[in-house]
């Protein structure tokens, strides 16, 4: 317990921004308007009917498939326009249209190539589909020739890792785009940024309690199954109401509640929790289909628990709080709430100050005041007046709290709170990161549909950590947190050691500091047969760490997911988070990169044409799906003009009193706890009449004696085939087994060859193998799938 003295006057602004009239408005900008019906019946202006997705989680992996519907009642023929969001991690992999029943594949190709091909499909009457990233975010579907009576149905296909923090794994789907704030003039603007002119549904005037929305005009299902491999203990969706079934053999199935058919207006959030809290970590191997394929890995290490320090420095804190439309009503209630956690766990030793934005910004205290009882209360006194207009201005605000001159002796922490409806994120993550000094930033999104891209990238480019809070009874265990990774990052200095592997093109090229209790992940490509250990080092506390993983105990795992999760977390780092404008040379490696994996990027398109004539004319009437507002959402967010410049009135003096004595006492309460969560029931007693084979149990499947016997039996029973012996073939044959309930080997399979004859040999030896332990969960036996490399060598 230590004691301070604070001795001084504050000048403290009782703000509140309003608008000067301005005889000049400014001209009109390129922003969302609000929806308006035609009386006529010719034109469907809301051609849109559906969305359905699926999901399986396999261990970490998801794998979605996303089901759009376009249906035409009208009379004219549609080409329909749909802007619609995505994951920030999501590797999109693959689309397909299907029009009546003919079934089309679509194809990558350069996104001016993909667009031409589009439009001249469109004049030829023929039926196309084109999607296209507008931000790694936001996407944009043109469907093209939507004749009157026609159903035509778009799949999309995307990879995502699932990384647990604090125990707890996420699953996100974004359903709405909110309305993004530009200063853009709409006379200049370029077809790549037209996407923000979107339309939107007008709230009802009296909806002002979340009890009726902006609805959607289209409705909205998902299914989600998670097979982990290891029991689930909790299970909640924060965001809509659902069904959640515990299946006998092991996976839970997660179904939308029939009533949340209109669900659309908010992010899909599924948390689950593995028995035990356990965190999957390991190394994972994808094999290349031949040896002269590419080999790609992934690494999770779960870090070390946060360590205890006895020291804190003194902290500066500049707190930038968005107050625009966008973020009026239940947005700003629940930064309302986030304000006063944060407030409430500085120390008096701390400092901190506070910039409120919409069109204009304005700094609380012309310096940063001492974190007393009555500062702080005076803050909340300002801050719970604010209610939110006039547009999302951010990078003037940045500029002012960057530039806001240091106090020496104090480490500084910016702290960002908006909901993100912007248009300029790269340009504020190069702002941050030519501007940041020795400081670091950590970015709280607001909201029900928040702009994830932004909130990740500022936090990114700050060195700091990214916060979600959707409601206020959220923002007290988030200020937790924050507080927890302020005071003690869990592992700093951290550098991998590949030993005796051969990797190359490894993501992330650093490796970041660790503030929260989540996975060090690793990707990467390797060479030749890995052997040895990966070491992870680093500094927690004051003390160093180091971890080491065994090569010899990866798992293999089937499919291409690792190659579109290494290729995204590539282009993630060289597109997403980089330069405004990138140089041509980094256009083309982020080019061939969607070219060559097949993915979605800034710089390639799906495309998927009808080879089938279908309107002779040509003619069609292209109409913007109207969007939702997100819940929460106020009307102001959707404007046609640019408010008049704001000015703000003269501050008034508060007063603190000499040589108050203060008393610092923290206490950070880090339990991570689930909403509305759902136990599953005891395991039943009654034998399963359906058999599920296991990749991951709570206890593995084991040769008699252990992996030091399993190759023991090997070296002693594998004979060289002679014709290999000739031909100095050398490498490994990697075998799939299936280890029955009884321990017996049910299945032998050859994944990856070497030579027929070595591949004969491996399953000769695999067939001899005695009986194993088996493999269980829950107390019970299961079947096991497991992979063994047998290796050939000559000596």
């Amino acid at each position: 317990m230590n004691r301070f003295m604070i001795i001084g006057a504050i000048l403290l602004f009782n703000t509140v921004l309003g608008y000067a009239q301005n005889p000049e408005l400014p001209q009109k900008t390129l922003s969302p308007y609000f929806f308006v019906k035609s009386n006529t019946n010719n034109t469907d202006q809301m051609p849109l009917k559906s969305t359905s997705v699926e999901v399986n989680i396999a261990g970490v992996i998801a794998e979605v498939v996303v089901n759009q519907v376009y249906e035409n009642k009208g009379k004219e023929t549609l080409e329909a326009l749909y802007v619609f969001p995505g994951s920030i991690n999501a590797a999109v992999h693959g689309m397909e249209m299907q029009v009546g029943k003919r079934h089309i594949i679509a194809q990558i190709e350069e996104k001016q190539k993909a667009r031409k091909r589009y439009t001249k499909a469109k004049k030829q009457g023929k039926t196309a589909s084109l999607l296209e990233q507008k931000r790694p975010n936001v996407f944009q579907m043109n469907v093209a020739n939507i004749l009157p009576g026609d159903k035509i149905t778009v799949k999309l296909r995307y990879t995502e890792l699932l990384i647990p923090t604090n125990g707890v794994y996420e699953f996100v789907y974004p359903t709405v785009v909110g309305p993004r704030y530009s200063n853009q003039p709409l006379a200049t603007a370029t077809a790549s940024q037209k996407w923000v002119q979107s339309p939107y549904i007008k709230r009802k005037t009296s909806d002002f309690t979340n009890t009726t929305t902006s609805q959607p005009t289209y409705t909205f299902d998902i299914t989600t199954t998670i097979d982990a491999g290891i029991p689930i203990q909790k299970v909640a969706c924060t965001s809509h109401r659902t069904k959640v079934k515990f299946r006998k053999k092991g996976s839970t199935k997660v179904r939308l509640h029939p009533k949340e058919k209109l669900g659309g207006n908010r992010d899909f959030i599924l948390q689950y929790q593995l028995l035990g809290k356990r965190i999957q970590s390991g190394i994972l191997l994808q094999l290349g289909k031949t040896p002269q394929d590419e080999n790609f890995f992934l690494m999770m290490m779960q870090p070390p628990k946060t360590p205890k320090t006895a020291q804190i420095p003194p902290r500066e804190y500049i707190f930038v709080f968005d107050v625009s439309g966008s973020m009026d009503g239940f947005p700003l209630e629940t930064s309302k709430e986030l304000m006063k956690n944060l407030l409430a766990k500085l120390r008096p030793q701390d400092k901190f100050n506070v910039l409120l934005f919409e069109y204009n910004n304005a700094m609380l205290a012309p310096q940063s005041m001492a974190a007393t009882p009555q500062n702080i209360q005076n803050v909340l006194q300002v801050f719970n007046k604010q209610s939110g207009s006039g547009g999302t201005r951010l990078l003037p605000a940045l500029r002012k709290a960057l530039s806001f001159p240091n106090m020496d002796d104090y480490s500084r922490t910016f702290v960002i709170v908006t909901d993100g409806y912007i248009t300029v994120e790269k340009e504020a993550f190069n702002l941050i990161r030519d501007n940041l000094n020795k400081a670091n930033l950590f970015a709280f999104g607001i909201g029900s549909s928040v702009n994830r891209y932004l909130i990740n990238g500022l936090a990114k480019a700050g060195l700091g950590e990214p916060f979600i809070v959707t409601k206020p009874a959220e923002a007290a265990k988030q200020a937790n947190h924050f507080q927890q990774y302020i005071q003690s990052p869990v592992l700093t200095n951290i550098q991998a050691n590949f030993g005796g592997m051969q990797v190359y093109d490894v993501e992330p090229k650093s490796i970041p500091d660790v503030f929260a209790s989540r996975p060090i992940l690793v990707y990467g490509k390797y060479k030749g047969t890995p052997t040895g250990n990966i070491t992870i080092e680093g500094k927690t506390g004051n003390k160093r760490y180091s971890q080491k993983m065994d090569l010899e105990e990866a798992s293999l795992v089937s499919g291409e997911a690792l190659k579109y999760l290494w290729a995204r977390k590539k282009i993630q780092w060289l597109s997403d988070y980089g330069k405004v404008n990138p140089e041509p040379q980094l256009k083309k490696q982020i080019t061939n990169l969607g070219l060559k994996y097949s993915l979605l990027t800034q710089y390639t398109s799906f495309i998927a044409v009808d080879d089938k004539i279908r309107n002779k004319t040509g003619k069609q009437t292209q109409v913007k799906q109207p969007l939702p507002l997100p819940k929460g959402v106020s009307n102001k967010a959707v404007g046609k003009l640019a408010p008049p410049l704001p000015v703000i009135k003269s501050p008034n003096v508060i007063e603190i009193p000499d040589e108050e004595e203060i008393v610092d006492e923290i206490e950070v309460d880090l339990e991570v706890e689930l909403e509305e969560e759902v136990v599953p029931p005891p395991p039943p007693i009654v034998e399963e009449k359906e058999e599920e084979i296991f990749m991951i149990t709570e206890k593995q499947a084991e040769f008699p004696g252990g992996r030091a016997n399993l190759y023991k039996y090997i070296q002693q029973n594998l004979k060289y085939p002679p014709k290999a012996r000739q031909m100095a073939i050398e490498g490994k044959v990697y075998v799939e087994l299936i280890i029955g309930k009884d321990g017996s080997i049910v299945s032998i399979r050859v994944v990856r060859g070497l030579s027929k004859d070595c591949d004969q040999e491996a399953i000769r030896v695999m067939k001899k193998m005695p009986k194993w332990t088996p493999a269980t969960v829950r107390g019970r036996r299961v079947k096991q799938k497991i992979t063994v490399p047998i290796v050939f060598k000559l000596k």
